[in-house]
């Protein structure tokens, strides 16, 4: 299995957002990720990312689809695509991957399927899913209402569920829980050592530039 980071944006986001009793006055650094895991037959991103800065004012930008031609994949490459939340800068950029088989938390869909086109395969995850023996979608429901993680042996894809790696190692859910009981169990679960987080907003990823980064 290889995992990659495509990072395509960084921009500034309150404080208040990224930790529960923060500063709203105060601005802090996000990165902008999504994720690529390839196994011996499957191509699959987790989360699409967004062709339009999903209306932040980023200071550095660039087309996922663009980042992940850098990489050497076009998106006819790509067998599946996994959306952990429906949210637009997680989901925008879904309609380049006609090849892929789309996954998505049943809930989340309403809210995702207006960036879907209608020809895609769409596949309605309910709880838990085996995409291969070592790449399981699992729904958490912390920041959205079905809200989803990917575990891979041992990293888990946090997808929006925290933003920051402070908040899995001093406990802090985020200040944009949907359900802030099930964030909290998210961070007591895969705050453990024994997990590896891959985290989609957090600055400390290639600090100050944007393109991929092999993690594994």
């Amino acid at each position: 299995m290889k995992i990659a980071a495509l990072k395509y944006g960084e921009s500034v986001f309150g404080e208040n957002y990224i930790f529960k009793g923060g500063n709203k006055d105060k601005r802090l650094p996000i990165s902008f990720t999504i994720y690529l895991i390839q196994t011996e037959s499957k191509n699959i991103l987790v989360d699409a990312g967004c062709d339009d800065g999903a209306g932040f004012e980023m200071s550095l930008f660039k087309k996922p689809i663009a980042v992940l031609k850098e990489y050497g994949l076009s998106p006819n490459d790509i067998t599946d695509v996994i959306i952990t939340h429906s949210h637009h800068d997680h989901t925008e950029a879904v309609k380049y991957y006609e090849n892929a088989v789309i996954h998505i938390q049943r809930n989340e869909y309403a809210a995702a399927k207006r960036y879907i086109p209608k020809s895609f395969t769409v596949h309605l995850i309910d709880d838990t899913f085996s995409l291969t023996e070592n790449v399981i979608i699992k729904k958490i429901g912390g920041h959205s209402i079905g809200s989803c993680i990917v575990l891979a042996d041992n990293y888990v894809f946090c997808g929006d569920e925290c933003y920051y790696e402070k908040c899995l190692t001093d406990k802090i859910c985020t200040g944009a829980s949907y359900n802030e009981e099930l964030s909290r169990t998210f961070i007591e679960e895969y705050g453990k050592d024994t997990y590896v987080p891959l985290l989609f907003h957090d600055p400390g990823i290639m600090t100050g530039r944007i393109g991929y980064m092999r993690i594994k």
